[in-house]
């Protein structure tokens, strides 16, 4: 075996490594996001999120962690879309944000 075969070998197990946490951690973000809607009343949209920041930076003890940004659409009314937020830290959810949007009283209560 070649250093060569080694390096594409380790490649793959890396990258195949990278794909499965990367899939843990977008279904932990939907779940969570899923979670949040329902408790401010609102629709996500799609039931998807998508990844649209990736950083480095440091928690409160100092430690770097991976700092990653997941955009989802969520609506109150099902004609307008609005956008929604979850900022993760590492393994934890920093906060999860909600565009304004219109609010609709539930009509039967």
């Amino acid at each position: 075996m070649t250093l060569g075969t080694l390096f594409w070998i380790f490649l793959l197990g890396f990258l195949a490594w990278y794909w499965w946490r990367a899939k843990a951690i977008k279904d932990f973000v939907i779940t969570t996001a899923r979670a949040h809607c329902r408790k401010m009343d609102v629709l996500l949209l799609d039931d998807a999120v998508y990844l649209r920041g990736l950083w480095f930076k440091r928690d409160q003890q100092g430690q770097l962690r991976v700092w990653r940004r997941f955009l989802f659409d969520f609506t109150t009314t099902g004609e307008e879309r609005y956008l929604g937020r979850v900022i993760m830290l590492g393994q934890t959810i920093e906060r999860i944000d909600l565009q304004p949007h219109r609010f609709e009283p539930d009509e039967h209560l």
